[in-house]
């Protein structure tokens, strides 16, 4: 938690960072779940304002909206307070302002054509295309969970070998003969696919029943390895749901591409000296 001096100064900092233009949704919210939280000169202020206000917070002030909440709506009387004192002065026909309305007309119009074409492009259908790419690229995987004993010659794997065929506890011989950094864990490997393990190593558990140990030693770069299969299993790849955040932003990052390029395409465009590098000379050749 910040204390309240340290939080209220970001949030202004926040605040003043942020366009003021923000408008209360107020049409579409019933008025018993958007009570009037201030009055400012008699003007009610909604909660709704209050929640737009927050969006613009970073994250870890956005979780603390409970604690904040007073201050925010005193953050939306003092912005109330400023507009109203701008009109008066004239603000309203100022060059200045109309010119900076201007611009963000311009970025709104952007972006809603924009939002409007991605969601055009981006249906539950072309998301079921996205998935069952996803799944060609991302098939069910069968993983393996192993124990190693790592030694340095094959004369000590063996001896191993025999002490496991004797009745000897894998993991406890790990423990004290192991020269691998998975000694303390009795050996564990924990899940893998092959692709994760060198191909001797793998070659040699894919060969395992659960439950087994190497009956000869297995030689890779690292030296002597005396292997137990503790588990296969097949892991299906994520469903829908869980990805379909992903694909979502992907679809949609492709989409505005494609918006954008179809534009450029239809229009006669020119990027004069100035565009191409930052002091207005001609980017060298690559």
């Amino acid at each position: 938690m910040f204390p309240i001096r340290t939080l209220g100064a970001a949030l202004a900092l926040a605040f003043a960072l942020s366009p003021l233009a923000a408008t209360a949704q107020q049409s579409a919210t019933p008025a018993d779940e958007n009570p009037v939280v201030a009055r400012v000169n008699g003007e009610d202020v909604l909660r709704s304002e209050v929640f737009e206000m927050a969006q613009s917070l970073l994250p870890q002030y956005q979780s603390q909206l409970a604690q904040i909440y007073p201050l925010l709506v005193q953050r939306v009387v003092d912005f109330r307070l400023a507009e109203r004192a701008g009109r008066a002065a004239g603000l309203a026909e100022d060059s200045e302002v109309e010119a900076r309305i201007a611009k963000a007309v311009g970025r709104v119009i952007r972006d809603t054509y924009l939002e409007r074409a991605v969601n055009a492009r981006v249906t539950d259908e072309r998301m079921q295309e996205s998935y069952k790419a996803f799944l060609a690229k991302t098939p069910a995987k069968t993983e393996q969970r192993a124990r190693h004993i790592l030694l340095k010659t094959e004369e000590e794997a063996k001896a191993v070998i025999k002490e496991l065929d004797a009745g000897a506890d894998f993991a406890e011989l790990a423990k004290t003969r192991s020269t691998g950094p998975s000694a303390a864990k009795g050996g564990d490997l924990g899940y893998f696919t092959d692709d994760q393990m060198v191909p001797e190593f793998a070659a040699a558990a894919t060969a395992m029943e659960p439950g087994q140990h190497s009956a000869v030693p297995v030689k890779t770069q690292f030296g002597w390895h005396v292997i137990k299969l503790e588990d296969r299993r097949v892991v299906a790849p994520p469903t829908f749901e869980e990805v379909a955040s992903q694909l979502r932003e992907e679809a949609s990052r492709a989409a505005v591409e494609d918006v954008l390029k179809t534009l450029r395409a239809g229009a006669q465009v020119e990027i004069l000296p100035a565009g191409l590098s930052i002091d207005g000379a001609a980017a060298p050749a690559q």
